[in-house]
């Protein structure tokens, strides 16, 4: 990374790829690579590897989310690190812990690999989120985010093209598509630490630990988001293995037809909610999760088949898409300085549920796997009542449909 550092209003007049959008566009295409190949690889090798069944796969996420659960070290590591430079070390960390995934393929190593990758990939999403909402002007938020999604969406969608065209053609083994989506990654890591100067946001980040009551809003909406999407993560795709019998280039095309849809309608879904609203769009995000989530159970319950399923799959990855519509609300409600610690307590308050959730669901899959599906579409319930409380224009003051009759809360 240059040791230039230059503001915002001075990195204008930078050639575009040297900008600060620039630079997230090239932290979103960099993190997937790794962590979507992880993703697909990762259920049809924990049990054609070490034999998981739902019971291990449930720890293994549960051990994936504690980081996310310890994000709040963020706020101590900014105190030390720039928020741009940790971001980058953390996708470092992400693609090296990939890479070697294939080394240990013992429960043991497995979790401990999973651990590393995932500090990684927390710390990252952590800071990153801090940065795009910094570096991002409010007005244009929700377009630009939509089209980092497709971004991201976009390189994934390269690494498993590539890898249902050359599974099978090439008998590749594990090692070596871990090996080479790594190290794709850390190439563009090494790059953008090169190629881009520090970019100094108009205001310094608090460094201290923010909980705001005016934010509750937002958190509770962080804390149902996280509780919700482990069970989708999880087990959605471990569904498409254990019950169907998907092998890896089956799970990987699952993944592509995700991306793509993305691609297409992630910037769409931008422009929806900078015209809808937030509180709109996330309504229509939890109605539609409510009914995949119903439709899952029914799977199970019903012997529902599995090109129902996968068209779920897709639909429900769609929903989730959306979520990005959180983060512009609390752009819209927050004080600037405290976007960098604020990040990091809602990551913690996202992960609270995720460190419990996928170890005690384990035991519950094994049983009805119908009923995790079923406790999913009750948090989608409980995530719409709270997206109603968002105000159509929310902002510092009116933060939810009850500011305007309560007195204003202390900080």
């Amino acid at each position: 990374m240059t040791g230039r550092k230059l503001t915002l209003e001075e990195a204008k007049a930078l050639p575009l790829w040297r900008q600060p959008v620039a630079l997230l566009v090239v932290m979103a295409a960099a993190m997937p690579i790794s962590f979507a190949t992880w993703s697909a690889l990762l259920n049809n090798f924990v049990i054609e590897v070490a034999g998981f069944t739902g019971v291990e796969i449930g720890w293994l996420h549960t051990v994936r989310e504690i980081p996310g659960f310890l994000a709040i070290a963020v706020i101590i590591l900014i105190m030390f690190l720039r928020e741009q430079t940790l971001a980058l070390v953390a996708l470092a960390l992400l693609a090296v812990a990939t890479a070697v995934t294939a080394w240990f393929p013992s429960l043991g190593g497995i979790l401990t690999i999973t651990m590393l990758s995932s500090i990684g990939f927390h710390y990252y999403e952590t800071v990153n989120q801090s940065l795009q909402l910094q570096w991002i002007d409010r007005a244009r938020a929700p377009q630009v985010l939509g089209w980092l999604v497709a971004v991201g969406s976009g390189a994934s969608l390269l690494a498993y093209g590539l890898l249902v065209v050359t599974w099978k053609t090439f008998d590749l083994s594990y090692n070596f598509v871990y090996l080479a989506s790594g190290g794709v990654s850390l190439a563009l890591i090494v790059f953008a630490i090169l190629a881009y100067p520090q970019f100094e946001s108009p205001e310094p980040q608090l460094k201290t630990f923010v909980l705001r009551r005016r934010y509750w809003l937002y958190y509770a909406l962080q804390f149902m988001s996280g509780a919700r999407r482990q069970i989708f993560t999880v087990f959605a795709a471990f569904m498409m293995v254990e019950r169907f019998g998907f092998e890896v280039h089956e799970v990987t095309a699952l993944f592509i037809i995700n991306f793509v849809a993305n691609m297409i309608f992630a910037p769409l879904m931008g422009r929806a909610v900078g015209h809808w609203g937030e509180r709109n769009a996330l309504a229509f995000e939890y109605v539609g999760l409510i009914i995949v989530f119903l439709a899952y159970g029914g799977i199970y319950y019903f012997g529902w088949g599995v090109v129902l399923a996968a068209a779920l799959y897709v639909i429900d990855h769609l929903f989730f898409s959306l979520a990005f519509a959180i983060k512009t609300y609390f752009q819209k409600i927050a004080d600037v300085p405290d976007i960098a610690p604020t990040a990091a307590v809602a990551f913690t308050i996202n992960h609270i549920a995720a460190v419990f959730l996928p170890a005690l669901l384990g035991y519950l899959w094994v049983v009805s796997p119908g009923a995790v599906f079923g406790l999913a579409a009750s948090m989608a319930g409980v995530s719409l009542m709270l997206a109603l409380l968002i105000p159509r224009h929310p902002d510092k003051g009116n933060e939810t449909v009850l500011s305007a009759r309560m007195p204003a809360p202390a900080e």
